[in-house]
């Protein structure tokens, strides 16, 4: 299973005690879950206050930290408008900014979320900053979006999408992650897919990418806890459990 590390979100110093913030933190955490298997990383930035930030100084800092530790290892960035407290031009503004960054300070993808507003400015000024877009799909409503802005004159490649399930119970995921599955289908959106889902919908969503040969994520931004509730040490340990997972035989 092609697995992305989420090493950290919009999660707070305390959530866990391994959560990373800094860049020195992140890239110790990424080489980690690298050797663990993890075949690429998804990461927030912090300030120097340690909150969230899309400034082309703390993501350069923080992706060129993990560069220097795991040579190689595809790394990328959210672009969450909660980031800047709502304020989609000063989103825009900061993400413009990322061209100015040297390549190996550059982020190698971002994900840009379709129920966000200015999805479509936004991914165009991500992929000039080159950087990759991901598109970031929650519902059958964001699906049926990125079918109409892909067909919009110059809008960017995208190189995969990102199908969220979040604020679903545990036994719905699954159900939930097809019917956004299957529009994206009927609507002919053909990139590479991404499964995975946030708190109870998490790992049962790493079985069911698993399931589906899609590609999933797995991290202390999805999970706190291991697919029992049972305590983890970090996101190592974590893609450790996701991979182990997505290789059992299904049950029954």
């Amino acid at each position: 299973m092609w697995l992305k590390a989420c090493l950290n979100g919009d999660r707070a110093p305390g959530d866990h005690p391994a959560l990373p913030l800094t860049p020195a933190a992140l890239a110790a955490d990424a080489r980690a879950a690298a050797e663990a298997g993890a075949a690429a990383v998804h990461l927030h930035p912090r300030d120097a206050s340690g909150a969230e930030s899309l400034a082309a100084a703390d993501i350069g800092a923080a992706m060129a930290a993990i560069r220097a530790a795991v040579p190689g290892l595809p790394a990328g960035v959210s672009t969450g408008l909660w980031i800047t407290g709502g304020d989609a031009a000063a989103r825009l503004a900061l993400v413009r900014s990322w061209a100015g960054l040297p390549d190996d300070a550059r982020p190698d993808f971002a994900s840009c979320n379709l129920s966000e507003p200015g999805f479509a400015e936004l991914a165009a000024a991500v992929a000039a900053a080159g950087v990759a877009v991901e598109a970031g799909v929650w519902s059958v409503a964001d699906a049926e979006a990125l079918a109409a802005a892909a067909a919009a004159p110059g809008f960017p490649p995208v190189l995969r999408v990102l199908v969220e399930i979040i604020d679903a119970p545990a036994e719905a995921a699954a159900a939930e992650a097809a019917r956004v599955l299957d529009r994206l289908d009927s609507l002919g959106v053909t990139a590479p897919r991404l499964l995975h889902g946030e708190g109870p919908a998490a790992w049962p969503l790493v079985a069911e990418a698993a399931r589906r040969g899609l590609a999933g994520r797995a991290g202390l931004e999805d999970m706190l806890h291991g697919p029992a509730g049972e305590p983890v040490a970090g996101n190592a340990d974590i893609v450790r459990r996701a991979l182990a997972l997505a290789a059992a035989p299904p049950a029954g």
